[in-house]
């Protein structure tokens, strides 16, 4: 027999119940002690022999081992089977005498590495290995990414005049988690000198505060984690002293039936946060089980917390009667696991029975008692909010949609971290690693001397600039800053601050550094601005049209659209005479003067005399537009917010009676100008440069429809202008800038775009874009017996009738869905075929009465020209392309 079947054999002989500690079986077995432990432990591996927690250890026969209390990682096992060697090796890590194993935990970001940790800490405890209570510490060392020392002094402390600021003695976090457990999460940000301060700790037990030198000592298990290759992210010498290396599996590698237990183990855990019931509809289920969950099991539950809180402010204002979850309400991300059905309806049939039309997950379940424990919950703050409007006497409706707002500002934190992590690899790709280091140094020396730290999106912008700066210095290339001295006499500690850190320029590139440089620096450097509208100089648009409300109906509608609290509304109730309207006219030029004038934008009758009497008056510009509709506000509106002069604005609103009249379609046509979309930063073209670069790498564009522009961009004023030349001649499909600018362009800043965070956003817009660019040319190709170009032409027309009709604007996505519907349903109906039954109609149209009403007038055009026969089934259809349609109940 070998050493260990001699072991293994000793252990069988033992009563029923009864274990062995290796010095007992060193004394009855010809072996030495520290044989016998290493035997014990292959058997352990093997899963033969179990052990016991606590002092000594005691070892069993596996099938012998007695019956013990079962610990949250055993139950954890249960339903996530890809855990079992995970959880075997975080076993052995905690048990691993004398005082556990020190580990390190890989995995994706969102895996729940953090999760594991905590459940580790409870093992111990569980298990007798760790005082109840223990401490339990964590640290993301991401949160000093730009700040090494700062990260070493929280570690391990600092004594009082170290550096400047540390004005007492500080206790680091191995004192504060001494007798217990410190978790290192991002443990590849920790510099090398402080992985080389962690494993002198872990080889002896000893270390040092910063500028100390007394000796100190902790008794702690370190847990680690990291998203990065350990070989290549830490130091050897580091990861040598963490030998229980623990890869936990990305959500893409667990089965779907443990899917299904992490989605019905987060809804009982938000109902007992609510401590009220959730209802879940099925195809919810089924979405949540099928969408693409990039970040794991951190966006899963992040996303199931973020339905459960729109369905609860829901709840509390009255739109619903329960908690109630329906997979119309899901965000499109979401909702796109129902697209699925191919690839995944065999397992949903399996899992999820089609009997069942909504889950029900009580409060009163088996979820961990601290989910009911967590101080503040985003519950607490949509009814702390809730019960704030309520006091002003906002509607229940309008206290829903600014709920929703506040609901999504608070999980953008969680994505917030995520983008960080890609915008760092991002900038490392395109700057490298020196030069990012530096820029770290740099940006570390400026924060630390203005006690001031700086977004995200200054960072990346900052980091871009100085690359550029770099490459000219280095090519002999200086730059003359000719706003040098009033940047010196407005900000001097700001320019102070940038001047200390172009120390570590000079030093990197071993030459003198002028301060035209530091200049440009210091602009990044000054507190964010607030972006004022200056609308004082722009034309200002009047609506004043008869009735209670009409004219501040339309003029809600175009705000709303333009996201600008622009036009400015009066009403004309019938009752009222003119001159009080007129008098009322007169109070708002008044109090909103504007030497650039006044388009009075009105309906009939009297009113159309009102630009007269205040241009005398007045001694302003002013024009008057009668029959004015609503996309006659939207246009005069947007040609306002971009600094157009009256008659320019005047001319364009003209135009929108032959642009509805005519069947040339003003959606996006061939053109000889390419769309632009422009990059700028704001000390020159250096980061725009590099972001049109990024772009061209991440970005997938026709070059024939698309152009990326970088400009050069030193005063924001300039900038702007710049923008407005270019509108003349070419759309500008977005900005991406590290600043904003006040005209309705779509814009990104540079962090988002960087960090990946927005990359689909701008895929999007430029797909959506090329195929109505194309549109004419997909129904020309697609479409037998019909002139494409025309057809798309009329129905553009009718598209405009109908937006024009009910104050809306599809988005681009649907846009494009609703052109082809409607060419593909003309050339069905032109051949003869049948329509295909809408289910439930005459209830759908019901609850959509206004919206069929005007489709249905507008379609006699298609009628009349292509002597067709269009059907409420057709209309239907038709109808669930247009927004805030409401659905028919779901079953």
């Amino acid at each position: 027999m070998t050493r260990k079947d001699i072991i293994y054999q000793a252990l069988l002989d033992l009563p029923e119940g009864e274990g062995i500690d290796a010095q007992g079986l060193a004394a009855i077995l010809p072996i030495t002690r520290a044989n016998i432990s290493h035997e014990l432990n292959v058997l352990c591996k093997e899963g033969k022999v179990g052990k016991s927690g606590g002092r000594p250890v005691r070892f069993f026969v596996a099938d012998k081992l007695p019956a013990a209390k079962a610990t949250r990682l055993d139950a954890l096992l249960k339903n996530n089977i890809s855990l079992r060697q995970p959880l075997e090796q975080a076993k052995a890590a905690i048990l691993y005498p004398p005082k556990g194993m020190n580990s390190l935990l890989l995995g994706e970001t969102g895996v729940g590495k953090s999760m594991f940790a905590s459940l580790m800490h409870n093992y111990a405890i569980e298990m007798g290995v760790k005082d109840k209570d223990c401490p339990f510490i964590t640290f993301n060392c991401a949160d000093y990414t730009n700040n090494p020392q700062l990260l070493t002094a929280q570690l391990f402390g600092v004594k009082k005049g170290t550096y400047t600021g540390a004005e007492t003695d500080k206790t680091g976090l191995l004192e504060k988690a001494n007798g217990g457990i410190l978790f290192l999460d991002e443990v590849h940000r920790l510099p090398p000198e402080g992985q080389e301060m962690l494993f002198t700790f872990l080889d002896t037990g000893y270390f040092r505060r910063m500028g100390d030198d007394e000796t100190r000592t902790a008794d702690v298990l370190i847990i680690s984690a990291t998203t990065e290759n350990p070989s290549s992210a830490l130091l050897k010498t580091f990861t040598r002293r963490l030998p229980m290396i623990i890869t936990i599996p990305s959500l893409k590698e667990r089965t779907l039936e443990e899917r299904l237990s992490l989605i019905k183990y987060f809804f009982k855990h938000e109902s007992i946060r609510l401590n009220r019931d959730i209802y879940v509809s099925l195809n919810t289920m089924r979405a949540f089980l099928s969408y693409s969950c990039t970040n794991n099991i951190g966006q899963l539950k992040n996303d199931i917390q973020l339905v459960c809180a729109k369905s609860y402010s829901e709840f509390l204002t009255n739109i619903k009667e329960d908690v109630r979850i329906n997979s119309r309400s899901l965000p499109m991300h979401i909702k796109e696991g129902l697209y699925r059905e191919k690839e995944h309806r065999i397992l949903w049939n399996k899992l999820v029975s089609e009997d069942i039309e909504y889950f029900k997950f009580g409060c009163m379940t088996d979820v961990p008692q601290e989910a009911a424990e967590e101080n503040t919950t985003i519950y607490d703050l949509i009814e702390q909010k809730l019960e704030k409007l309520k006091t002003k006497g906002i509607s229940d409706i309008a206290i829903e949609s600014i709920l929703e707002k506040d609901i999504t500002r608070y999980f953008e934190k969680y994505i917030s971290g995520i983008s960080e992590e890609i915008n760092k690899k991002n900038l490392l790709n395109i700057l490298g690693e020196d030069v990012l280091d530096l820029i770290d140094k740099m940006l570390y020396q400026m924060v630390t001397s203005l006690k001031r730290n700086v977004t995200h999106n200054i960072y990346t912008a900052l980091a871009l600039h100085i690359n550029t700066l770099i490459n000219r210095l280095a090519n002999n290339k200086n730059i003359v800053n000719p706003q040098l001295g009033k940047i010196k006499q407005l900000y001097p500690e700001e320019f102070k601050a940038a001047l200390e850190a172009t120390a570590l320029l000079q030093e990197y590139l071993h030459r003198p550094i002028p301060e035209d440089e530091a200049g440009y620096l210091t602009i990044f450097l000054l507190p964010e601005e607030q972006q004022a509208h200056q609308n004082i100089d722009k034309v200002k648009i009047i609506l004043i049209a008869h009735g209670k409300s009409t004219a501040t109906s339309m003029a809600e509608v175009a705000n709303e659209l333009l996201g600008e609290n622009y036009v400015i509304a009066i009403n004309s109730p019938i009752e009222v005479k003119p001159a009080v309207v007129l008098e009322e006219l007169r109070k708002v030029v008044r109090q909103n003067f504007s030497t650039s004038g006044y388009l009075l934008l009105v309906d009939m009758g009297s009113l159309t005399t009102f630009a007269e009497v205040i241009e005398k008056e007045c001694k302003v510009p002013v024009k008057v537009f009668p029959l004015t509709s609503t996309l006659h506000v939207i246009e005069a509106t947007r040609k306002a917010l971009l600094g157009f002069s009256l008659s320019e604005i005047y001319k364009d609103v003209l135009l929108v009676n032959s642009y509805m009249d005519n069947n040339k379609a003003s959606l996006p046509v061939e053109s000889k100008h390419k769309i632009a979309i422009i990059t700028a930063c704001l000390t020159g073209e250096g980061g725009s440069v590099a972001i049109k670069s990024f772009l061209n790498n991440n970005l997938r564009y026709d070059k024939d429809l698309f152009e990326i522009l970088p400009l050069n961009c030193l005063d924001k004023k300039f900038f702007k202008e710049q923008l407005l030349r270019l509108q003349e001649k070419r759309e500008i499909l977005f900005i991406v800038s590290s600043f904003s600018v006040d005209l309705a362009i779509k814009q990104y800043n540079m962090y988002d775009v960087i960090s990946m965070k927005v990359l689909s956003q701008l895929q999007e817009a430029i797909d959506n874009k090329s195929a109505l660019l194309k549109m004419g040319l997909i129904l020309k190709e697609n479409i037998e017996n019909f002139d494409g170009e025309e057809l798309y032409h009329d129905i553009v027309h009718l598209i405009q009738r109908m937006e024009g009709k009910l104050s809306i604007k599809f988005s681009d996505e649907n846009l494009i869905g609703l052109i082809l519907h409607l060419g593909f349903m003309i050339s069905r109906l032109k051949k003869g075929k049948g329509s295909v039954s809408y289910l439930n109609k005459e209830e759908f149209i019901r609850l959509n009465r206004d919206i069929y009403q005007v489709v249905k007038e507008n379609l006699i055009f298609l009628y009349n020209k292509y002597f067709i026969e269009i059907t409420d089934n057709e209309i239907c259809y038709i109808i669930n392309f247009f927004p805030n349609v409401t659905a028919l109940p779901e079953s």
